[in-house]
């Protein structure tokens, strides 16, 4: 690998691991700013208590019965780019298969027909394709399963490919299920109200020395605004098109590969 590329892939690690310590400096910088402003002009009017800590206590069982539920679809969502690719590639060996051994060319022709589909599908996870489009296509499948029969080609390997076909579709239409439903809509609601009233809270408690209160308001704010970005950006493992294949978004390297292996072997 040369030394260029080496950079560019330890570059890009090191944003995916960072990114969203990054995105909430800005909001550190703000509550750092108020936090000074509160104590100077001497508006720390509240007491620590037992409230504000069982507030707290609160918010981070919330984080954990929200992560916990995204993590669940994540695991899941992790596996789906490599089932799509093996389920392609299946349907390339038996294509190969039957044009080896009945020399058809339907089989050559739905070889030629999977390259493009393979485009469209990566067109696909960055809604550059339409779901529906990509159906149309899946179903397309069948006019060459047709010809197959037609040609005589063994019933088992019609019925593997159909299988396969699928397979393609529920993957496809699981995976538009994740990315266009949130998890939960109405705990992300109460999430946001209480990380807002625990930072209010923050900049009006009084605290003594002024550099401690100071130092736990921006770790209590780190801790909260980094998990609910973490819960929000796993919730949907798809965002290619806001984010790009970085940062928490699933791996479409089996995907990428898939279509370089076509490009350079066919």
């Amino acid at each position: 690998m040369k030394p260029k590329e080496v950079i560019k892939k330890s570059t890009r690690k090191i944003w995916q691991k960072w990114y969203i310590a990054i995105k909430i400096t800005p909001l550190l910088i703000l509550v750092a700013l108020l936090k000074i402003t509160s104590h100077y002009y001497g508006l720390e009017i509240l007491e620590i208590n037992a409230l504000f800590t069982s507030l707290v206590a609160g918010t981070i069982f919330l984080i954990g019965f929200l992560i916990s539920g995204v993590l669940s679809d994540y695991k899941e969502s992790e596996k789906l780019p490599s089932e799509i690719s093996a389920s392609i590639k299946t349907l390339l060996d038996d294509s190969y298969t039957i044009h080896k051994t009945k020399n058809s060319t339907t089989a050559l022709d739905f070889i030629e027909f999977q390259k493009p589909f393979v485009d469209s599908i990566l067109k696909w996870f960055y809604k550059e394709e339409k779901t529906a489009s990509m159906l149309i296509k899946i179903s397309d499948m069948n006019q060459f399963f047709i010809e197959f029969e037609n040609e005589g080609v063994p019933v088992p390997y019609i019925i593997k490919m159909k299988n396969e076909q699928v397979n393609l579709r529920k993957m496809l239409l699981r995976i538009d299920t994740i990315r266009d439903t949130d998890f939960v809509i109405s705990a992300y609601a109460i999430l946001e109200a209480m990380g807002i009233v625990i930072g209010i809270c923050l900049l009006i408690i009084k605290m003594t020395p002024f550099d401690t209160s100071l130092f736990f308001t921006l770790v209590v704010t780190f801790l909260i605004s980094y998990m609910f970005l973490l819960i929000e950006d796993l919730d949907d493992p798809f965002d290619y098109k806001h984010n790009g294949e970085s940062g928490s978004e699933v791996s479409l390297k089996p995907i990428h590969d898939l279509e370089k292996a076509l490009k350079n072997s066919l």
